[in-house]
């Protein structure tokens, strides 16, 4: 309970300033029907049913007692069968690793499941007073309360996420932070530990970095090699690079400013 706690504080690329994003109910159904008839085509999903027992789960409930369970049979009707050796795992390099998927192919990370696509980006709570529905003033911040709605959800799409990992996975970690691996983050304190060994067959590490620095942590130096020794422990084969050409030059692709970058300049001509 106390490392869940302590999580909160660590997991910053979503966090609830304000209140439930406006319109939730319109956006949640209409990326359902969209992601159901476009994105990855399969109608035996029921959008309104799944809305249906998310509303179930956060409404009419204190903002801060929505547990995982609570979540339950919104999750039973978003069962999804994942691609074995497509899996991408990541930690404090989120918008790195959705450009990395549209530019490099067939990776899966969990914004790409239906629950992922639904609900990212989005924040949410209820009211506990009877009929009040969702709180669109003020929702609390994550790091002030155990089982906040949006990290419950979350934390269950990470299980789910990772207990469907097979084959193939790769991770891919920021070296230009201190605590690149976080064993309080949500892939060191959820994903990582829902692995199951005999279903994947080797972890691909990736360290990259910010263009221009700084140049924090490696594959031996920092906290990763503290991932490694986890992996080697529960018997994963593994391997990291931290000097993947591809990488560098994605990054330089992707930044406005590549042209000035000295190291865009050597790798790229």
């Amino acid at each position: 309970m106390i490392l869940e706690f302590a999580m909160l504080f660590f997991l910053t690329d979503v966090t609830a300033k304000f209140g439930t994003t406006p319109n939730l109910k319109q956006i949640v159904i209409g990326r359902c029907y969209e992601y159901v008839t476009l994105v990855n085509p399969y109608p035996r999903y029921n959008c309104e049913e799944i809305w249906q027992e998310f509303e179930k789960a956060v409404v009419r409930r204190s903002p801060c007692d929505v547990r995982v369970k609570d979540y339950q049979n919104m999750f039973r009707a978003i069962t999804q069968i994942l691609p074995c050796g497509k899996m991408l795992f990541w930690s404090k390099t989120r918008d790195f690793t959705h450009s990395y998927v549209a530019i490099t192919g067939p990776f899966w990370t969990l914004e790409d499941t239906l629950v992922g696509f639904m609900f990212n980006d989005l924040i949410w709570c209820g009211q506990q007073e009877r009929d009040r529905g969702f709180d669109y003033q003020s929702c609390p911040e994550w790091s002030t309360c155990l089982n906040h709605p949006v990290y419950s959800l979350w934390k269950q799409a990470s299980q789910n996420f990772a207990v469907a990992a097979c084959g193939n996975i790769t991770v891919l970690l920021n070296g230009s932070i201190h605590h690149a691996f976080n064993k309080k983050s949500m892939f060191g304190g959820v994903e990582l530990d829902n692995l199951n060994p005999r279903m994947v067959s080797h972890v691909y590490i990736k360290v990259v970095y910010n263009l221009e620095g700084p140049f924090v942590e490696s594959c031996t130096q920092g906290s990763i090699p503290g991932l490694i020794e986890v992996l080697k422990k529960r018997g994963f084969h593994w391997a990291c690079t931290d000097n993947d050409l591809t990488l560098t030059i994605l990054q330089c692709m992707n930044n406005p400013r590549w042209a000035t970058s000295q190291r865009c300049f050597n790798n790229l001509f």
